[in-house]
């Protein structure tokens, strides 16, 4: 077994780990918070969290007006014009209102208006709408902070320029430390506000971090917020981390390991550090992923040559054998309503992509383009199944559950693992050089392709569900 990618250009036969134990055949037969702050989720689900702000008395709408609420179609081809001027209250206010517009712009659906020379008004009080129609805008967010010891008050609000309206005001009580989930936080609510769907800045992203030499590399669990920000390794590299996997419902990771020169599945517990062995089989477990309830692990039980898709408890125990082809079956992943579940498999000669039932019953083949298909990945919103393709090179692309409409977002030298944001409106992968690779995250119609950088060669990306 190796981490090579299953698509890699290596010869064969050469390992990134020389304790890692190889299976003959196997391409690439396995996929892929320290702790997350330990009062994040605490201070912000206490009764002071979210306080609905009073709303102050709109303008009168000029004659004409329309509104900057509109679609996620619309915004792709013309990003909303948003101004963010600088919150009340000092420094903090300041680098909170950088992480809320960077947050948006990145996203490639606004457009950062600039938002000198335009006077502030006191906090609570309608802005100048005339003014700020002026500038271009449409949508303006204002705010105040206030610090009072380690407790931060956040107040915002979100305005419709061209009708003169408020849409949102909210207020944020936290520790001074979370202030950045609290921007995150904010830039949601004014993406849900505009654009009628969720949210994704509150999350986090965990990925495998690379350094050392080529032949011997160091591999580590790593997580960090899912704009590159507050990076920390969660294992120290004495074992190699593969293919980490976030909980849907627990603050837990599934992932890889080789350890004494076994592969297995382990569970992270990013609440007290700890790491523990999901089961106790025989031979060899990879390719995990959670049930959709969070209550399971579905993954792939290397047996005679080939390997199996079971599904089992966390501790490893109820384990169930869902395919038995003789043939590499790998990379589970069950939609979303846990109905379904797509993995890639070898056992029509050549690796594709199939959809069973979630008992394993009703295989079926979903993949017909030319080239190798795997890394499937159902997203979120049910409605696509993203995969690596291999033909002429390497590609990132999505197509329905059914197989068709396939879509390449991405082409080259070696793109693959990709993972939905919770709202299944953009994509991240790896994309390396042969060399090292490095995270980047799409649209799924295949625009505004942004890398997140990373302090090290990343790989094996894992985008969590929202934290708020």
């Amino acid at each position: 077994m190796t981490d090579t990618p299953r698509f890699s250009r290596r010869p064969s036969g050469e390992t990134d780990d020389a304790t890692a134990p190889t299976i003959p055949g196997m391409v690439r037969a396995i996929t892929r918070r320290g702790m997350i702050g330990t009062t994040v989720a605490t201070a912000l689900a206490a009764p002071a969290w979210a306080q609905s702000a009073p709303a102050a008395a709109p303008a009168a709408a000029g004659n004409g007006a329309t509104s900057a609420v509109i679609d996620v179609n619309r915004a792709r081809t013309a990003p909303i014009p948003i101004a963010i001027p600088p919150f009340a209250g000092g420094t903090s206010a300041g680098d909170l209102v950088g992480v809320i517009s960077h947050d948006l712009s990145n996203c490639g659906l606004f457009r950062i208006v600039d938002a000198s020379g335009i006077a502030q008004t006191a906090p609570g009080g309608a802005p100048d709408f005339g003014a700020w129609r002026g500038t271009g805008a449409q949508a303006l967010v204002t705010g105040s902070v206030t610090q009072n010891g380690d407790q931060l008050r956040v107040e915002f609000r979100l305005w419709d320029i061209l009708p003169g309206t408020q849409l949102q005001g909210t207020a944020y009580t936290t520790s001074t430390a979370n202030w950045r989930r609290i921007a995150h936080i904010i830039a949601d609510v004014v993406y849900q506000r505009l654009l009628g769907e969720k949210g994704y800045f509150d999350t986090r992203i965990a990925y495998i971090s690379t350094t050392g030499a080529a032949r011997n590399p160091t591999k580590r669990l790593a997580i960090m917020d899912q704009d590159g920000a507050n990076n920390r390794f969660l294992t120290d590299g004495t074992w190699t981390a593969l293919g980490p996997r976030f909980s849907p419902t627990r603050d837990q990771i599934a992932f890889i390991s080789y350890v004494n020169k076994a592969v297995r599945v382990y569970l992270f517990d990013l609440g007290t550090g700890t790491r523990s062995l999901v089961g106790n089989f025989r031979t060899m477990t990879f390719a995990p992923r959670f049930t959709p309830d969070g209550n399971g692990i579905v993954m792939s039980l290397y047996e005679n040559g080939g390997s199996n898709i079971i599904t089992c408890s966390l501790n490893g125990t109820n384990v169930r054998t869902l395919t038995n082809s003789g043939a590499i079956d790998s990379s589970p992943c069950f939609s979303p309503d846990g109905s379904q579940i797509v993995f890639e498999s070898d056992r029509g000669g050549d690796q594709q992509l199939y959809v069973m039932g979630a008992d394993g019953s009703g295989v079926r083949r979903i993949s017909f383009g030319a080239g190798r298909y795997g890394d499937p990945v159902w997203s979120p919103r049910g409605d696509l199944i993203a995969f690596t393709r291999l033909g002429s090179s390497f590609a990132i692309g999505v197509m329905a559950p059914d197989g068709s409409g396939e879509r390449i977002l991405s082409e080259s030298y070696d793109v693959e693992a990709p993972t939905f944001c919770p709202n299944g409106r953009v994509i991240m992968f790896q994309r390396g050089d042969g060399q090292t690779s490095r995270l980047v995250t799409i649209d799924i119609t295949g625009f505004n392709e942004q890398v997140v950088e990373t302090s090290t060669s990343a790989s094996d990306p894992a985008w969590s569900p929202l934290l708020s």
